[in-house]
């Protein structure tokens, strides 16, 4: 029995911002779809689509998050995270010097 290959998995890879500006005005030209671009670049056609449309959302032209508010929002989930951790500690803290007293 044969055994099918499995298509090995790219690294991951990541574009400057000018480069998706790049592609994504390309592909806003009109002249060639996302896929042929994709292709054209040897991009996966999935993440050339999400940059065209966190472009429009970033340009008003669709409903979304922007990339200023993504990043904002990824920010507050950290420090809500740190600070949760403070307050655990002090919680612990706390519990742990009333105990001491008794």
């Amino acid at each position: 029995m044969e055994t099918m290959e499995r298509s090995k998995r790219r690294d991951r890879r990541s574009y400057t911002p000018e480069f998706k500006s790049e592609i994504v005005d390309r592909c806003r030209a009109g002249d060639r779809s996302i896929s042929e671009v994709a292709r054209d670049f040897d991009l996966t056609e999935s993440a050339v689509r999400r940059w065209v449309a966190q472009a429009e959302i970033d340009a008003g032209e669709r409903a979304g998050l922007t990339s200023e508010e993504r990043e904002e929002l990824s920010r507050l989930r950290r420090e809500n995270k740190r600070l949760q951790a403070d307050v655990d500690l002090l919680e612990r803290a706390t519990a742990f010097f009333a105990k001491e007293t008794r």
